[in-house]
């Protein structure tokens, strides 16, 4: 299954980025895996590991814009109790845009985990939306950054630029983010040219995480023990 996305204006904030907030030049796979999830209505971001997907670029690459733009500051405290007033707490920082971004996905579901696989869940949420319960916009990255449309890939759509898997590649990007402990999985990418064949290493595993081993001690402070 191969998809078109046309977003006007998004950002992918840089991991590490602060006060001046950086976006990655290029749509992550884990951002991608949760704007399908979105589409879906599926809240549990385990449900389709082993998912593969491939992402690339219609045209160019997008453009960047700077902006400044007034951004929440601060971390949850007992003194606060959640209650953080934006003149106390807010100030301008900068940030970074991307604009008119069009991007193509490949999804392939032979090696997931799910017993209904995602992409007949993203045919049945295309061609029969009523049929999704699924709250909020359909979002590339941000909530703000909402999609134009999603539809299946066309040939006029025009020729797609793949992110082929490579250690050497000069394009890093976050395939899976731990909600638990914030750490992320990355892998390096680079970019194949235009209209060229989707090769095998587009395709990215969304990968299947084993569940945490309880430890001894764990299991004593949930029973009460000594």
């Amino acid at each position: 299954m191969q998809l078109f996305l046309d977003c006007p204006c998004t950002s992918f904030p840089r991991s590490f980025a602060r006060d001046y907030k950086e976006t990655y030049r290029y749509p992550p796979p884990s951002t991608v895996y949760g704007l399908l999830l979105s589409l879906v209505g599926e809240e549990d971001m385990d449900t389709h590991q082993g998912v593969k997907l491939a992402i690339g670029l219609i045209g160019d690459d997008p453009p960047i814009s700077r902006i400044v733009r007034k951004q929440r500051h601060h971390k949850f405290s007992k003194t606060h109790m959640g209650t953080y007033p934006s003149s106390k707490f807010s100030k301008p920082n900068h940030h970074e845009l991307l604009t008119d971004l069009q991007v193509a996905v490949q999804v392939d579901s032979t090696e997931e985990t799910a017993t209904v696989k995602l992409t007949d869940r993203i045919a049945i949420a295309l061609a029969t939306p009523a049929q999704v319960t699924r709250f909020g916009g359909l979002s590339l990255g941000e909530s703000w950054a909402m999609l134009n449309g999603i539809r299946a890939y066309r040939e006029s759509d025009g020729l797609v630029r793949w992110l082929i898997q490579d250690n050497r590649g000069l394009i890093s990007l976050p395939v899976w983010i731990d909600r638990k402990t914030g750490q992320g999985t990355f892998q390096r990418f680079s970019m194949s040219e235009p209209g060229g064949e989707l090769e095998p290493t587009a395709l990215v595993k969304i990968p299947v995480l084993e569940p945490a081993k309880t430890t001894k001690k764990s299991r004593q402070k949930k029973s009460g023990g000594a």
